[in-house]
């Protein structure tokens, strides 16, 4: 196992940016996502890491050491792909072993080697079989115990389960999860999925433009967004922002842009005067029949939860209750707010404001 750092890392193709100085530190054992839109440069920068891509500036280290140009198969990592990349002609038990058949590897040692992750990953009675023969999550298994063979001090997955149903991919992310947590080895994993993140991660990375965002553990980016880009992006419904400032005379008082007041509690001084977006999570609107008037727009039932998106303060607003809402688009309820979970944000610059 091993320590990973990306030290002011950049990467340009031709004239043209992607990776604009990162610099991130993954302590030996860590489970680390790196999350962001598409074309954040997420997959670069695992892409560098690996040695599958050259990079234009800065320096990456694993385990205290400079691996700029280093061949990938002298970093000691085992990367897993998207698509499995299994060899269809070779059974599982052939596919799990093929690197160490490469390496020359004493048979017997190979054979042990696969056993035991074959026995991790509940693939014992499959050794046999091909890759044709398998389920999706059942190959997606053999890449990573083909993977887990190679014992290598950096496991790097690249979106292993963007190709599976969503039921499958649940039930994978528990078992990747629960992997990390037997073999502790350092990991670095790439998705756009921030369920994903925000369920398995040690530690988020939140990527946009090429730059990182926020790193932070998953529920101190969800609580504490450093910017408007981080509220939004992470969680689901996301959260809610409307424009606004704060009353003067009153800064426990938000006044949105049709004159809507939303309660704030205890808002930073630095907040009076200035344009703001104010951000609240859907799971803080509950329903009070002395509450703000709003009108349904949208009702979604999901069975345990309501989601709901009203009209709220010149803004559409999402809702999340856990009651069950008798009601239809175009009527009128009233909705309370807990000001205490209220972010302020800087609308020209999206940072959010502290004391």
């Amino acid at each position: 196992m091993a320590n990973v750092q990306f030290e002011d890392v950049r990467k340009s193709f031709g004239a043209h940016p992607v990776i604009k100085g990162v610099d991130i530190d993954i302590a030996d054992g860590e489970f680390v996502i790196l999350v962001g839109p598409s074309g954040c440069g997420k997959s670069t920068l695992l892409r560098m890491l690996a040695g599958l891509e050259n990079i234009s500036g800065g320096e990456i280290k694993i385990g205290g050491r400079v691996v700029n140009t280093l061949p990938p198969k002298d970093r000691d990592i085992a990367m897993v792909f998207q698509n499995y990349a299994l060899y269809p002609h070779m059974t599982v038990e052939q596919n799990m072993g093929f690197s160490l058949m490469l390496n020359k590897a004493p048979k017997a040692e190979a054979e042990k080697r696969v056993k035991y992750a074959a026995g991790i990953l509940g693939l014992d009675k499959l050794l046999d079989r091909y890759p044709r023969q398998l389920s999706g999550g059942q190959r997606q298994r053999v890449a990573m115990g083909r993977a887990i063979v190679r014992d290598p001090e950096v496991f790097l997955f690249d979106e292993p389960l963007s190709n599976l149903d969503a039921k499958l991919r649940v039930a994978m992310r528990a078992e990747i999860k629960e992997l990390h947590q037997r073999l502790k080895t350092t990991t670095v994993y790439v998705t756009h999925d921030q369920i994903e993140a925000m369920t398995m991660a040690d530690k988020i990375v939140v990527m946009h433009d090429g730059i990182v965002e926020q790193i932070g553990s998953p529920l101190e980016l969800y609580d504490r967004p450093a910017n408007l880009f981080v509220g939004g992006f992470i969680g689901s419904p996301a959260m809610n922002m409307i424009h606004g400032r704060l009353d003067p005379e009153n800064p426990g008082q938000f006044v949105a842009a049709n004159g809507t007041r939303l309660p704030v509690a205890n808002p930073p001084a630095s907040a009076v005067g200035r344009d703001l977006v104010y951000g609240l999570r859907p799971e803080y609107i509950s329903l009070d029949p002395n509450g703000l008037p709003a009108e349904i727009v949208v009702i979604e039932p999901t069975g345990y939860e309501t989601h709901l998106t009203v009209r709220l303060g010149g803004s559409e607003v999402s809702c999340v209750f856990r009651e069950r809402v008798d009601a239809r688009p175009g009527e009128a309820i009233r909705v309370a707010i807990d000001a205490k979970h209220v972010h302020l944000f800087d609308a020209e610059g999206g940072k959010r404001l502290t004391d």
